[in-house]
């Protein structure tokens, strides 16, 4: 027997187009309690009792309690392939201005929780937010990306970058956990984000995005002690980063480290390893109950030393089987993804056998379902719809 069922109302319904409207709860809620309606097309198909006093059922799951089902967030899940969100970008079409602003961050971060209800709701922000507030100036272009204007490349350069002090530099992210974590309440946990070291290095030394990372392996493997030096200023930084997102609201924190994959096992040793360890473990004295999220892409190579980061959830990418993935990390950690995203071009029975061959590979234990990567620009918003009404309606 299969280790999980789709509820079957789930699948009987035409996708979630709308959502009721709710009523804020308390930052402190104590023992009240409200019901939430998911309308299709006037018709009410899911009724529930939610508790303001019931934690959010992706930290649960984290914690290796028994849940129904998995929770469910996608990457990227605010974004380009939203209707809503390019009706936005028109009024505002530089990034910057959208992810620096509390009341657009806000806006656009519960975009997909009032359609699909998400079980984690993420900050709208990007990687480099905090570098202006490092003395790293850079934009980021349409169609060109990320763009640092003066790469760092002596230890003179790297003398000159700042400890990053949040409240004064991104004081906008903080106002902006605080109003999500109030208009979510309990019903979904809310996720912030950083960048690990070695990727914002790679940003920063390459001066944008890069394919081959030339520059900083150049300078990883030349003048060490230099990357060293900038890698661990980025690390007591980014330390300093989680805990001001924890304390404004954040329940749960994802480091991306994208392109530490672009190195070997040995140079991920050096140059990553002990940068992710040092963030865990600081963040884990102050907050020890914060669950700590590692995402990598490409990351099959190192999965098992991803897991010694400590940190909570170790996020597969989907070139990695599911299966495998999990007898490679051991059940004690949990693990998020990792359907491909290229899943959601496809037709929807295809997109349900994709959503239940991952969940039943992941087992009922320390899951949360997710992509291995983040939402496709063109991606089908009803396929994104479809994803969601799916995996809300699996039972284990």
């Amino acid at each position: 027997m299969s280790i999980l069922q789709l509820s079957s109302s789930s699948l009987s319904y035409p996708n979630v187009l709308s959502i009721s409207p709710r009523k804020s709860l308390s930052s402190s809620p104590k023992s009240s309690s409200r019901t939430v309606r998911c309308s299709v097309e006037g018709t009410t198909v899911t009724e529930r009792k939610v508790s303001a006093t019931t934690e959010p059922l992706l930290l649960r799951a984290v914690k290796g309690e028994v849940v129904d089902r998995p929770p469910v967030w996608l990457m990227r899940q605010a974004g380009r392939y939203m209707k809503s969100y390019q009706t936005l970008c028109e009024k505002y079409p530089l990034f910057r201005d959208r992810s620096e602003n509390a009341d657009l961050v806000v806006e656009i971060s519960l975009q997909p929780w009032k359609v699909f209800k998400p079980d984690g709701v993420i900050l709208f922000s990007d990687i480099l937010t905090p570098l202006s507030g490092m003395n790293i100036p850079f934009d980021i272009v349409k169609g060109k990306g990320p763009i640092i204007f003066n790469p760092p490349q002596s230890a003179a350069d790297v003398n000159q970058v700042r400890e990053f002090v949040p409240e004064e530099s991104v004081p906008y992210v903080g106002e902006a956990l605080k109003r999500l974590r109030n208009e979510v309440g309990n019903e979904a946990a809310v996720l912030g984000f950083v960048g690990a070291p070695f990727t914002l290095s790679s940003y920063v030394i390459e001066g944008g995005s890069s394919k081959n990372f030339t520059q900083i392996k150049k300078l990883a493997f030349s003048q060490p002690k230099v990357l060293h030096a900038l890698l661990q200023k980025f690390t007591t930084s980014m330390i300093t980063y989680i805990r001001y997102q924890a304390d404004s609201g954040a329940q749960a924190v994802q480091i991306f480290d994208s392109w530490a994959t672009e190195l070997s096992p040995v140079d991920f040793e050096e140059f990553s390893l002990p940068y992710l360890k040092q963030i865990v473990e600081a963040v884990k004295q102050t907050h020890p109950n914060l669950p700590l999220i590692l995402y990598a892409s490409g990351s099959g190579g190192l999965l098992e030393r991803l897991a010694r980061t400590g940190v909570d959830v170790v996020s597969l990418d989907w070139t990695v089987d599911m299966a495998e993935g999990r007898d490679r990390l051991g059940r004690n950690i949990a693990v998020q993804g990792n359907v491909d995203p290229g899943v959601l071009f496809g037709s929807k029975e295809f997109i349900t056998s994709r959503i239940q061959d991952t969940v039943k590979k992941a087992g009922r234990d320390k899951h949360i379902l997710n992509l291995g990567h983040g939402i496709k620009v063109g991606t089908p918003e009803e396929n994104v719809a479809h994803f969601f009404e799916v995996a809300q309606g699996i039972r284990y």
